[in-house]
């Protein structure tokens, strides 16, 4: 019998409105704006690729930030009868999305990269000194604005990556610059955006393969299922427990389904007491309220088998 107590239907934390992670998200997409205007416009004045690689990775946050903003909002709409769990996913395509647009600029930089290499290009490194060091104060203060509002949501750990690795290409273009200008090493600037661009590649990689394994239903990371079936067995009048399914619903938010086997010759009201203190051990121990459990009783004996041994 499935549980038909208080807490059976999940609880749709995603309806919920994520006001922290959107202050967060408008604020930053509201300064890396400006500083793609910036860093553009630095870059062909100065002839600096490292200043373009750096705003073509902005170009990458900014779309990638816009999409994390659509996201949060469509997971903040009521759950339907079209949509029973609501728009959660949204926030893992979301960040799959920003993560694509992550490693299609790392290419383009690293293809960029090998060609200024060959052919060194003239690039003031005053002037990319300078820009790039309002970049790093921009995408600093923006990371971690981003990185107080993370949780385990990966379409907020997606925006903060575009931005922590934006930071480190700052770091990096204002390095090139002091190279260029002490030692005129003009090489300095394709060769920072290269390295940013490898730094780029690996951590798409990373949020390519988590997302790619929410979407597929995998287990939520963290969560071990024999630890979760111990838990579940632990409480009184559970005999056995099979059928266990671990999920995401978005990455943050974990869901569970079992059938339950109740000891004993339980009532209806047992069995509901029992199921309840299930989802309190959950609750408790691995913070997963979206919980339903199907309650059997235990084995019935086989008729068939003693109906067949009194008919010889």
């Amino acid at each position: 019998m499935t549980d038909p107590g208080p807490g059976h239907a999940f609880s749709h934390e995603p309806g919920q409105p994520r006001t922290g992670q959107l202050r967060a998200l408008s604020w930053a997409l509201g300064v890396n704006l400006g500083l793609l205007v910036v860093e553009a416009l630095g870059g062909l004045v100065f002839h600096s690729l490292a200043l373009f690689a750096d705003a073509a990775h902005l170009v990458s946050d900014v779309a990638g930030l816009g999409i994390g903003l659509l996201a949060l909002r469509l997971t903040a709409r009521p759950v339907s009868a079209r949509h029973s769990f609501g728009l959660a996913r949204a926030e893992v395509l979301a960040a799959q999305a920003s993560v694509l647009l992550l490693l299609g600029a790392g290419g383009w930089i690293l293809v960029e990269s090998l060609g200024r290499i060959r052919n060194p290009v003239f690039v003031n490194g005053a002037g990319l000194a300078v820009v790039a060091t309002v970049g790093l104060a921009v995408n600093l203060g923006s990371a971690l604005l981003i990185h107080r509002s993370v949780g385990a949501s990966l379409n907020m750990w997606a925006s903060f990556v575009h931005l922590a690795t934006d930071a480190v290409g700052s770091v990096g273009s204002i390095i090139a610059g002091v190279l260029i200008v002490g030692w005129s090493l003009q090489r300095a600037d394709p060769v920072v955006s290269m390295a940013t661009a490898i730094l780029v590649l690996w951590a798409g990689w990373g949020l390519l393969r988590d997302t790619t394994h929410v979407l597929m239903e995998g287990s939520p990371r963290g969560l071990d299922p024999e630890l979760v079936r111990d838990a579940i067995l632990s409480v009184d009048c559970v005999g056995d427990v099979h059928h266990l399914h671990l999920w995401n619903l978005a990455s943050d938010i974990a869901a569970l389904s079992a059938h339950v086997v109740v000891t004993g010759e339980p009532t209806l009201r047992d069995a509901q007491g029992t199921a309840r203190q299930v989802k309190e051990v959950l609750a408790e121990q691995f913070e997963v309220t979206n919980v339903t459990l199907e309650l059997e009783g235990p084995p019935l004996p086989d008729f068939t088998a003693q109906s067949g041994t009194t008919g010889q």
